[in-house]
């Protein structure tokens, strides 16, 4: 039998330090998204603080992860300037505190692989707290009225008068907005597409989305998609390269900032709360990228599509996920008891009845408004 391997005793700030060269380079691999590893960089940066950059890593117990993930958990949200206005009270959501443990705790599964400490102290540490208690009510996607809306306030801002000239980007935020809403990526997905994971064939225009973990997805534009995309890249992508310091990355990538830059996450819902702004008091809404990926669920469902179609389209592994971003519909329930097929009488020509169900009109998603 082998020997176990000997422990190698590290500092927690230099198996934060080689952890982190992990992560980066399975991130360059396409394995973790840079969404992803930024967030576990921000989280070992914390923990590292926390538990004492100086500590030997296998000197930290289940008690010192506990106490480790308090402390984290009463410090000020450093997104809200100030602490006592962030809804819930100061300190950090229930939420925000898993995903850090989450972060530390596949740090202490490469350490334990790695021989950094002999046993994962998470093995001894307070399980998680609950985060949902009970079903989620609120509505997340927006209604077909709102999202409609949306898509005609982002086409009329194409044909408003710039305050400056130099920050007329309508064709980019209609194209933006345009794929969050028909096709349903993660904003990760979005902003981090090159050119090259968009093919142009005559009638034929796809999109190769690389998703989490590495997986890669294939969808077709339908034709209002194509030409959106078509004259973003034919009259505003070469002016705001040629605005930039015209990178290496800045050449690779499909959706530019008005410096040239490759857009971030951020930049995208900083011109999605610009486009809602443009919609109709009435029909206006909160909306993040993430709303609308619920709102592409959500309405497809609600046109016919099998739930299996849409978990392909927004790369769930699972339609367990999918039936997570659904929400519920208005009048679903009423159409649900109206239409069963035990209690559904409806009149056939000539005053007869009958049991057959009426044909659901069902919508191709290649052809929503884009």
């Amino acid at each position: 039998m082998a020997a176990p391997p000997r422990v190698v005793r590290l500092t927690v700030a230099e198996a934060v330090r080689r952890y982190r060269t992990v992560v980066d380079s399975e991130t360059l691999r396409g394995i973790l998204s840079p969404t992803t590893r930024d967030t576990y960089t921000r989280d070992l940066r914390e923990f590292s603080v926390l538990a004492g950059p100086d500590r030997i890593l296998d000197d930290i117990s289940g008690e010192d992860l506990d106490d480790v993930l308090v402390r984290y958990q009463l410090a000020p949200d450093a997104r809200y300037g100030d602490p006592a206005g962030k809804p819930g009270g100061p300190g950090k959501s229930t939420a925000t505190v898993n995903r850090f443990r989450q972060s530390v705790s596949r740090f202490f599964t490469h350490a334990t692989k790695h021989a950094w400490v002999q046993a994962n102290p998470f093995l001894w540490a307070a399980p998680p707290a609950r985060t949902r208690g009970g079903l989620r009510v609120e509505r997340t996607a927006l209604p077909a009225s709102s999202a409609k809306a949306l898509l005609d306030a982002t086409e009329g801002a194409m044909h408003e008068q710039p305050v400056r000239r130099d920050q007329d980007l309508a064709i980019r935020d209609r194209l933006v907005i345009a794929l969050l809403l028909v096709l349903g990526p993660r904003v990760s997905e979005l902003v981090r597409t090159d050119l090259d994971d968009v093919v142009r064939e005559p009638g034929a225009a796809r999109w190769r989305i690389r998703g989490k973990g590495g997986s890669v997805r294939t969808v077709s534009l339908s034709a209002p998609l194509e030409e959106a995309l078509g004259d973003y890249l034919a009259t505003l992508r070469p002016t705001l390269l040629a605005r930039g310091d015209v990178t290496a990355d800045a050449q690779r990538a499909l959706l530019l900032s008005w410096r040239g830059r490759r857009m971030d996450a951020q930049s995208v819902r900083a011109l999605l709360t610009r486009a809602m702004g443009r919609v109709p008091g009435d029909l206006r809404r909160g909306a993040t990228p993430h709303a609308l990926r619920h709102t592409t669920a959500t309405l497809l469902v609600a046109h016919g599509w099998d739930v299996k179609v849409v978990a392909e389209l927004l790369g769930h592994a699972s339609i367990a996920t999918t039936g997570v971003y659904l929400d519920r519909i208005e009048g679903e329930l009423a159409a649900a008891i109206a239409s069963h097929p035990l209690t559904m009488r409806s009149e056939a020509p000539g005053g007869a009845a009958t049991d057959e169900p009426p044909v659901l009109p069902v919508s191709d998603p290649g052809t929503a408004a884009g």
